[in-house]
């Protein structure tokens, strides 16, 4: 399908901000199972957006600007052509070698709890990786609720409480891959009903390379799927990131709508 997108966020301060420094990860790339029609990003003060391939392959722009700053609007927007692979994405541009999928990170702790219920899964799917990843994308899905409004959790806290905000639903998912040696990363990007999303691709050996899994969904991402960003955990994914310098409070905002504009 072809789906329109429109990202905006808002930054409002209570006192003007003498300045910002923003990382945006708001850019989605080519890949297999989607084709990047148009793409363009407007900041509401006048700035140079710096392009810059991050470690991951995500396309990243950078700015900077002085204040005083009232309000900052940041919104990207276009169209993207999705095609539904199964979540089969074979080769992305990838920078790294596959071992540093398998590393953790303060939000990824492999913890005895987490090996236990991967290690569960992996011999009741007969030890095969890709069986044993759809099974634990139905566990998971079972088992562990939605909580919006839920604090972060590592992923040991997520089995006790069985509920998490999705983002660490998909830390836990990437978190239980890795303790079975899959190289595996959480991925970032919107779903066509029009809300942000974060799920996991893990690989799996050259015959398959690169396969999302979305354990919130409980699927495989179809063409309602724009991946816009990968990484060892949310924080790598964050579509708006950086330093606002002022004195007082701030609120941001983000406003998402995703349209379906014909069948590719």
């Amino acid at each position: 399908m072809r789906l329109a997108i429109t990202h905006e966020t808002v930054f409002r301060f209570d006192q003007a901000a003498s300045r910002a420094i923003q990382t945006l990860r708001l850019t989605p790339r080519n890949t297999e199972a989607q084709l990047v029609d148009t793409w363009r990003i407007d900041v509401s003060k006048d700035c140079h957006l710096s392009p810059v391939e991050d470690a991951f392959g995500n396309l990243t722009h950078t700015f900077s600007i002085d204040g005083p700053i009232d309000e900052l609007v940041i919104v990207a927007s276009g169209e993207v052509a999705t095609e539904d692979t199964n979540g089969v994405l074979h080769a992305t541009r990838d920078r790294l070698p596959l071992m540093a999928f398998r590393r953790e990170t303060e939000r990824t702790r492999i913890e005895p709890a987490v090996r236990a219920f991967a290690a569960d899964a992996f011999a009741t799917a007969g030890r095969d990786p890709l069986a044993t990843l759809h099974k634990l994308m139905g566990r998971l899905a079972e088992t562990v609720a939605v909580d919006a409004e839920a604090e972060t959790r590592v992923p040991d806290i997520v089995l006790v409480e069985r509920a998490a905000r999705v983002e660490d639903v998909a830390h836990l998912f990437a978190t239980l891959a890795r303790s079975l040696d899959i190289p595996t990363r959480v991925a970032g990007g919107w779903l066509a009903r029009g809300v942000s999303h974060t799920w996991i691709e893990a690989h799996l050996g050259p015959s398959l390379g690169w396969v999302g899994f979305d354990a919130v969904e409980n699927r495989c991402p179809t063409d309602a799927w724009v991946r816009r960003a990968v990484g060892l955990d949310a924080l790598d994914t964050a579509p708006v990131r950086g330093i606002r310098s002022h004195l007082g409070g701030e609120t941001e905002t983000t406003r998402i709508t995703v349209r379906e504009v014909s069948r590719a």
